[in-house]
């Protein structure tokens, strides 16, 4: 094959021409032209691609290759050529390369290839190459002609680093010029924010007062950001207070609260997180599950909802029960899964005081607020239908609900009891453990119930804090500090507020100082409030754990866990029953009340009264003939007063009915 055929890899060449190969050689002192730029000629005209001037146009890919290959040594062109050709070729190539070197026609005549190719040219009847511009036509051309003679094998990897180099060095600098424009925005260059306007300019006043949506959003972005930095973007003349009220304006008319709710939850956090937890209070929780461990296991439950067409996955780490629900296609209320108990529709803050609680089996355990039964029955699952577990609930009516999650779970070990939590010390006490979900503001779960925006006032404030620390302490009393297993309590509330949280239980540890605050054992939340506003708590109070909807995307949530390490002095308990709370000073709580667990008679004698004669009515007596005796509990008989100038006839029938009641009675004794 000959020299130029060689680098392209082609097949053998076609048959030669006769007159191309019969023809004489030129004298060897004729200089012949390069066979790169004939080449270059040679393809472009093969091509078809010619300039304006009529001038092939040439490769300059292939024209680069082939230049480089021309500053390649004679010697290792020689050698090249004694490997992959023999005389004959050479030959042959020579004479390719002389007719097309050569003169512009042939010997017999007929026209070369640049004479084809310019034959339909006007004006142009000889095509000399000699007139042609020594160098490169095209300045790209010579670019990558330069780039490829200069990157060669052995510099080529170093090349390569400095490439890297130069590309990690530029983004280092953009990367940096960004972050210095991001500081300096609204500080150097900028005009400080105008948040607060003109008191004396009615327009400014005007727009703060008009209760657009997008200006609210941005006027409370800025605000942010400018109580976060604000010795550089506050306004001259401008107080911290006088953003900060702006601010809850702004919340107030954006979010829908009241203004005392959204100060109280505004001040427990920095500003750009109060924000964040606006925002989450907006979005709804994930749907979550809790796995029925006494009938299935998360993997088979999990398993069955899948080939139903629901997309779950697990609700986190430190939880091996729960499943979190994005899309089901069927309702989750109404499976054969759902039906058959094999789990239950619970919040996965729900799971936290019972993961505290740690229940141990043949455990004796109350828990005081029990409806619906979501921790009643994660209690009686760790326990494994163990030992004996007491459901109480002060509302009679959502006990129904309460006894119907247990008999479709399969629990065996519950007693369902409906006394106010308050009287417990007195109904049954010794527990191993005890379990205090209380009543609270439900400030942690706005997103499920947005009244709450707006229908929790400072009353409320009030008489919830008060009610926590009365059941706080019956629950205290309930605990048996004896017990071998346990002596704990767990003290839970969906609320965020201090007032209902950290004061609750810095008053217990007042109260009872046979009691103290011991690590929950939950792996994540935060920690609580050892100082609020002024108000300083307990040190260990960093042991309890707050979790926040903006921060693990579960509802707002306190737990708090307290061993007892003595028994309740008599003095202590009889003092709660007898005496009133003695008012807490800086917790705002109102003491004047009725007295800890009991009823105030002169007040209820007229209910009980009511409440009597229905229960008569309901067995068929008349409550004029007969009056309830609460003290005594008997029926006894009273005689009708006499009107003025009526006969003995009301007398006689007085004791007729006294006679007729008494004698059933004792038939139904007889028999």
């Amino acid at each position: 094959m000959g020299k130029g055929r060689s680098k392209h890899k082609q097949g053998p060449p076609a048959p030669l021409d006769e007159s191309l190969v019969t023809r004489k050689r030129k004298p060897e002192d004729i200089p012949v032209e390069s066979p790169v730029r004939s080449k270059r000629r040679r393809g472009g005209a093969a091509k078809g691609k010619t300039d304006k001037r009529g001038e092939p146009i040439a490769n300059s890919k292939k024209d680069s290759k082939r230049k480089k290959s021309a500053t390649v040594p004679p010697l290792a062109r020689e050698a090249k050529k004694d490997l992959f050709s023999d005389d004959s070729d050479d030959g042959i190539v020579d004479d390719e390369f002389d007719a097309e070197s050569g003169d512009e026609e042939t010997e017999d005549g007929r026209p070369s290839l640049k004479d084809d190719f310019l034959a339909g040219e006007s004006g142009s009847d000889v095509y000399d190459s000699g007139e042609e511009q020594a160098g490169h036509i095209f300045s790209e051309d010579e670019d990558e002609s330069d780039a490829e003679e200069k990157l060669t094998a052995a510099n080529i990897e170093g090349l390569s680093r400095k490439l890297d180099a130069q590309l990690a060095h530029e983004a280092a600098e953009a990367q940096a010029e960004l972050e210095e424009s991001a500081m300096q925005t609204n500080i150097a260059g900028e005009p400080k924010p105008h948040i607060l306007g003109d008191p004396n300019d009615e327009d400014d006043q005007a727009a703060l007062a008009t209760p657009d949506v997008t200006l609210l959003r941005t006027r409370i972005t800025d605000t942010i950001r400018v109580l976060e930095d604000f010795s550089n973007l506050a306004e001259e003349g401008r107080s911290r207070a006088d953003y900060t009220e702006q601010i809850l304006k702004d919340i107030c008319a954006y979010y829908g609260y009241s203004e005392f709710l959204a100060e109280k939850l505004f001040h427990l956090f920095s500003p750009q997180e109060a924000f964040s937890f606006f925002e989450a209070n907006e979005k709804e929780r994930p749907h979550v599950i809790r796995t029925n461990t006494l009938k299935t296991g998360r993997r088979e439950l999990a398993q069955a909802l899948i080939n139903r067409g629901v997309t779950l996955e697990p609700v986190g780490k430190w939880s091996k029960v729960g499943l979190q629900i994005f899309e089901s296609q069927v309702p989750l209320g109404a499976t054969p899964e759902y039906l058959a108990g094999h789990y239950i529709l619970q919040a996965a803050s729900s799971f936290l005081p019972v993961m505290s609680l740690a229940p141990q089996e043949n455990e004796r355990i109350l828990d005081m607020a029990a409806a619906p039964g979501g921790k009643t029955t994660y209690i009686s699952a760790l326990m494994k239908n163990t030992g004996c577990v007491f459901a109480n609930d002060s509302n009679r009516a959502r006990t129904k609900g309460l006894i119907g999650n247990i008999h479709r779970l399969g629990v065996k070990n519950t007693i369902v009891c409906n006394y106010d939590a308050k009287e417990f010390p007195k109904v049954i006490g010794g527990f191993d453990r005890v379990l205090l979900d209380a009543p609270c503001s439900g400030t942690g779960v706005i997103s499920k119930d947005p009244s709450v925006k707006t229908n929790k006032n400072a009353k409320d404030f009030m008489l919830l804090p008060h009610l926590q620390k009365q059941l706080l302490l019956c629950a205290i009393d309930s605990v048996d500090h004896s017990s071998p297993t346990g002596g704990y309590l767990v003290y839970s509330t969906c609320s965020v507020t201090v007032e209902e949280n950290e004061s609750v239980v810095e008053y217990a540890l007042r109260k009872r100082p046979n009691v103290k605050l011991v690590e929950t054992g939950l792996t994540f939340g935060r920690e609580g409030f050892t100082s609020y506003r002024g108000k300083t708590f307990n040190e260990k109070m960093k042991w309890a754990r707050r979790f926040y909807p903006h921060m693990y995307n579960v509802d707002g949530f306190f737990v708090a866990k307290f061993k007892k390490i003595g028994p309740t002095k008599a003095a202590a308990t009889s003092g709660a029953k007898a005496d009133r709370i003695p008012e807490d000073e800086g917790d705002g709580v109102d003491n004047d009340d009725i007295p800890f667990g009991g009823f105030d008679d002169e007040a209820d004698k007229e209910l009980m009264e009511k409440a009597a004669k229905r229960h008569l009515k309901k067995k068929g007596i008349k409550p004029r003939a007969v009056v309830a005796d609460h003290s005594a509990g008997e029926a006894t008989a009273i005689e009708k007063p006499k009107a003025v100038g009526e006969g003995s006839t009301g007398k006689d029938q007085a004791p007729k009915k006294k006679g007729k009641t008494l004698g059933k009675r004792e038939k139904q004794a007889k028999k």
